[in-house]
């Protein structure tokens, strides 16, 4: 009774947006896709998905908790746009919405290229590590790249400014910043330069592995140096706010695989702080290049990493994003359709239900083997027919969304 009467007042509050197809954001439609399957299909218990949604409702509705997602993958999340263009829909659910940005990676640093989502830049000298090489010289946490420094003149900007701003771009601000990473040498920690060159100590934090700094006001841009002797090896930034809101935070490294998340070390050390709701597994395409692909491994591999998903939160609720279909380049035979893409497919839809998890299925709404190649020809995909435009990404992100959406309507829909 009480359920039911705190949801009937919550509905009173509900912005007329909310209801109707008004939610979902206008996708354009295209003959040789099938958007008329996109929807998030459970085989499973889809019960964490109810506490998600529990979550959505009090910031939705009352302004109140913070709802954290995570989306891990590789070339397609370092990139930035569709996990850009998910952020975004999420926070036009309700205008003052904020919640923080997250973890994010000096990517300028490390000479590869940056999300779109902000920005970075850097001075000194920096060693670079990454869980893509064979065997990674320094010790990596979940972002799966590090940067090391001996240099008191090695520092970081990171700025919560998308690289080309757009007039609908949410507002970063935080007034909170804790530094992943390690002594790797010696003493030398992290210090926060301030805008008049002073330097702020940070407070290290033995269970987080980090070290915090309460910085003197809200800032949309923190610069991070290092002092005293030996090395210090950085390996993310967290960069919060105390207000209400959503955050989703984007974990990718180009040609990332599930084995290279497993080198990770420091992996569920960092996962304790981010504390994902609702993680969103996009790792795969790498995996589906083998000749020798197999399905089983696959799945092996991926329940590895959800068992330590689930270690930091066990009501953690999952959704797996299917590959998308791809080419690869063969010598002498130039571009022929990935297969094995249609093998993958069977292996998330295994995944969803022993998880228990939501299984979006990219590979069958792009419209199935061999469809990037049309998707090129629209111009929403690389001429290597693996990656997407812009305008592709931002697509994707909005199919996610909307997919997410329905499930949520449902949510409040069963919930009266």
């Amino acid at each position: 009774m009480r359920r039911t009467l705190t949801y009937s007042l919550l509905f009173l509050l509900l912005p007329a947006t909310l209801w109707g197809q008004s939610l979902r954001k206008a996708v354009p439609e295209y003959d040789f896709a099938r958007f008329d399957k996109n929807r998030i299909v459970f085989q499973g218990d889809s019960s964490a998905f109810e506490g998600l949604f529990d979550k959505m409702d009090s910031v939705l509705f009352l302004g109140k908790g913070n709802l954290r997602i995570m989306h891990i993958g590789g070339s397609h999340v370092q990139a930035g746009t569709m996990t850009r263009q998910l952020r975004n829909d999420l926070l036009s659910l309700r205008p003052d919405l904020d919640g923080g940005r997250g973890l994010v990676f000096p990517f300028s640093a490390a000479r590869t290229n940056n999300p779109s989502s902000f920005t970075t830049s850097y001075e000194g000298s920096w060693k670079v590590t990454k869980n893509v090489q064979r065997e990674p010289d320094h010790r990596l946490g979940l972002t799966g790249m590090s940067l090391s420094a001996s240099d008191d003149k090695a520092s970081v900007m990171v700025t919560t400014v998308a690289r080309d701003p757009k007039p609908h771009d949410p507002t970063f601000r935080f007034n909170e910043v804790k530094v992943l990473g390690y002594s790797s040498a010696g003493v030398r920690v992290p210090v926060v330069v301030l805008a008049k060159g002073d330097t702020l100590a940070g407070c290290k934090v033995p269970e987080d592995s980090c070290w915090s700094f309460a910085l003197p006001e809200l800032t949309d841009s923190v610069k991070v140096a290092t002092k005293g002797r030996g090395e210090f090896t950085l390996t993310g930034i967290f960069l919060d706010n105390p207000f209400p809101g959503i955050s989703v935070t984007g974990i990718g490294v180009n040609g990332a695989s599930l084995g290279s998340y497993a080198k990770c070390t420091d992996l569920v050390n960092d996962l304790r702080l981010v504390n994902p709701d609702l993680v969103i597994f996009g790792i795969g395409i790498n995996d589906a290049t083998a000749a020798d692909f197999s399905v089983e491994d696959f799945v092996a591999r991926y329940k590895e990493l959800v068992s330590q998903v689930r270690s930091v939160n066990p009501d953690c609720a999952l959704l797996f994003i299917s590959n998308n279909d791809s080419f690869k380049r063969i010598r002498r035979k130039g571009y022929v359709v990935n297969t094995n893409g249609q093998l993958a497919e069977q292996g998330f839809k295994r995944l969803g239900k022993d998880c228990d998890a939501g299984v979006w299925d990219l590979f069958d709404i792009m419209g199935g083997l061999g469809s990037m190649r049309k998707w090129e020809a629209a111009g929403l995909a690389k001429r290597d027919r693996i990656h997407f435009t812009e305008t592709g990404y931002e697509l994707v992100g909005n199919l996610l969304f909307n997919a997410l959406m329905d499930k949520y309507m449902n949510h409040l829909k069963t919930s009266r």
